[in-house]
């Protein structure tokens, strides 16, 4: 019997053996993915692993609230060119010495110049030339001058109409800060500062100023920048055709209260051919395409 109870020892012994193997072999592989798992950061996504975040960042991205910009829909009018004028409600803006927002892109053809939105402090066009056409004066200076792009429409303009037999002068052109400033000051000591408002306008805040506006008249210069200019064939063709030229009447009959100032049929403003048959076509003015109504009083 001794041999048949060695042999159970001993396959007892082996089966002790292996169990305590398991063991040792299960707690070692326990013990390893511990480890590694402690050692490495989680993965974001296959063959990614994440990045710790950095002290100059937050942890996660703050939730939008109701009141963001990005949940507000956009209210740029449909069809404004993507260098167009931004609406003067957006964002808070520079402001000149008077404390009136400076528009953000003072250069551009299609820029919003007027009570509300001036140009900077000291603004002067680099490009300003002399449009060949009838002034009602001879002189070289300064009101006779406008941009270059503005200019050449202008000749356009002055030779589509002498065509259909009307004969245009200019009145004034380009007006410079300190000139603005002479001529507002003058008519706030003949009216009063607030009718004054209602024709002219505070210095910086002028069209004249951008180099792209002119008032014009017959070239018999009768009722030059005068009411009595409304209804004359000139005013009529102007009102017509101009924006085939890139030009509008900027402050046209029945939108005082939004342009902020009275009818002014020999204001031109140049803005370029595609925007001013849009807004001839629509019957809007500048303020009406940027949302930007209504203008201070």
């Amino acid at each position: 019997m001794r041999p048949r109870t060695d042999r159970r020892k001993r396959k007892l012994r082996a089966a002790l053996l292996f169990a305590l193997l398991c063991v040792v072999a299960i707690a070692s592989y326990s013990w390893i993915t511990n480890v590694r798992t402690e050692a490495e950061p989680p993965s974001t996504a296959a063959g990614e692993t994440a990045a710790p975040p950095s002290g100059d960042e937050p942890s996660a991205a703050p939730t939008p609230s109701a009141d963001s910009e990005a949940d507000e829909p956009s209210e740029e009018p449909s069809g404004t060119p993507a260098s167009s004028e931004p609406t003067p409600s957006e964002e808070a803006r520079e402001v000149n010495a008077d404390g009136i927002p400076v528009a953000a892109e003072p250069d551009s053809i299609t820029a919003l110049i007027n009570k509300e939105n001036s140009l900077p402090d000291e603004y002067d066009p680099t490009d300003l030339v002399y449009p060949d056409v009838r002034f009602l004066f001879e002189e070289k200076i300064e009101k006779r001058m406008m941009r270059k792009e503005a200019a050449e429409a202008l000749e356009k303009l002055f030779a589509g109409a002498e065509e259909d037999g009307i004969y245009l002068a200019g009145v004034s052109a380009y007006r410079s800060y300190s000139t603005q400033k002479s001529l507002f000051e003058r008519y706030v000591e003949q009216d009063g500062y607030e009718k004054a408002r209602t024709y002219s306008a505070v210095p910086g805040t002028s069209e004249h100023q951008t180099g792209l506006a002119i008032d014009v008249s017959g070239s018999d210069g009768k009722c030059a920048a005068e009411s009595c200019f409304g209804g004359t064939p000139e005013a009529e063709w102007l009102e017509e055709h101009a924006p085939e030229y890139g030009f509008i009447i900027r402050y046209p009959e029945g939108k005082e209260d939004i342009t902020g100032y009275k009818y002014e049929p020999w204001h031109l403003r140049y803005v370029g051919e595609e925007l001013a048959q849009e807004l001839a076509q629509d019957g809007k003015t500048l303020e009406e395409y940027y949302n930007a109504v209504p203008v201070a009083q």
